[in-house]
């Protein structure tokens, strides 16, 4: 469903249709992050992203791959809405594809009818045009991802400045291998809620828990598909949404395997409590460069230059 604020649609197709007249060559950004733009610029991508402080007034349209791309005509989730908050404000990264922020907006509302919460607190989301972050993630780039606090979120009314010190609590025991006493039934409730969700391809969260709901699970356990073990993930659990019915430039990830995924979850706390030794042989891994403006999807150059 078309949310509200879109009204600029017939002024994004003009612009749509003007753009790609343009030349691929350069184009000046407009607004407070004024810079020269190309599809074959080999500046860090993340800085020109990084400074974009509003999204471009474009159709939404998520670009590229989740670890790789951009996002055009993003829209902003409130700050503070009946059943949820936005978290580091600083950051200015509350953005994303209309489809999160409804998605985020729904599972609020499932997650105040939770004994002990009245909401969640939302972290990251995406940069306003989307793009490489100049910190924190690898992902996070085309406005379908999204980290979601373990701490309940038992008060909605905080400041600007709480949400800066504010912190979330670790649900995580030997170094991930198991759950802590922070860890409720409320957490196993939400997660199943958001991995129910026909828009959510997955959903990234430490080991312990993975196993631990595997444990606990006693009806369906198709949604545990959807949950998959990784590194980290203990103050957060991160939702990353399919691409968009229609957003053709969208690169969906490789679905999770067939079956529950319990046993390869397992197999990651096994790993944990009795670490394989290292191969003496193995070539240590070179730094990745910077992810360049020019090695992105060539929209993304449009995105920048957009109004």
């Amino acid at each position: 469903m078309m949310r509200k604020g879109f009204g600029f649609i017939v002024s994004a197709l003009l612009f749509s249709t003007l753009s790609a007249c343009v030349s691929d060559d350069t184009a000046k950004t407009s607004g407070s992050h004024l810079a020269t733009v190309s599809s074959s610029d080999h500046r860090p991508a993340k800085e020109l992203f990084g400074a974009a402080a509003t999204a471009s007034h474009q159709l939404p349209e998520a670009l590229g791959s989740y670890a790789k791309g951009c996002q055009a005509g993003a829209a902003q989730l409130p700050e503070t809405g009946p059943t949820w908050q936005a978290m580091r404000l600083s950051r200015n990264r509350n953005w994303g594809q209309p489809v999160l922020v409804d998605f985020l907006e729904d599972l609020s509302r499932k997650a105040a009818q939770m004994p002990g919460w009245n909401g969640i607190y939302v972290g990251d989301m995406s940069q306003p045009r989307g793009g490489p972050m100049t910190s924190g993630h690898a992902s996070h780039q085309i406005g379908l991802d999204a980290d979601i606090w373990m701490l309940p979120a038992r008060r909605l009314d905080l400041s600007r400045s709480e949400r800066e010190s504010l912190s979330s609590i670790s649900m995580r025991r030997a170094a991930g291998a198991y759950t802590n006493d922070s860890w409720t039934p409320q957490h196993h409730a939400l997660l199943k809620a958001a991995a129910s969700d026909p828009r959510v391809a997955r959903i990234f969260v430490f080991p312990g828990a993975k196993v631990q709901m595997c444990k606990d699970e006693k009806g369906d356990r198709s949604w545990l598909r959807k949950i998959r073990p990784w590194w980290g993930h203990h103050y957060h659990f991160h939702v990353r949404l399919n691409c968009p019915k229609g957003d053709k430039y969208c690169v969906d990830q490789a679905p999770p395997p067939p079956g529950d995924g319990c046993d390869d979850a397992q197999d990651w706390v096994n790993n944990i409590l009795n670490p394989p030794p290292p191969d003496p042989n193995a070539t240590p891994a070179k730094p990745k460069p910077p992810i360049t403006l020019g090695s992105l999807p060539a929209q993304c150059s449009t995105v920048l230059s957009a109004r």
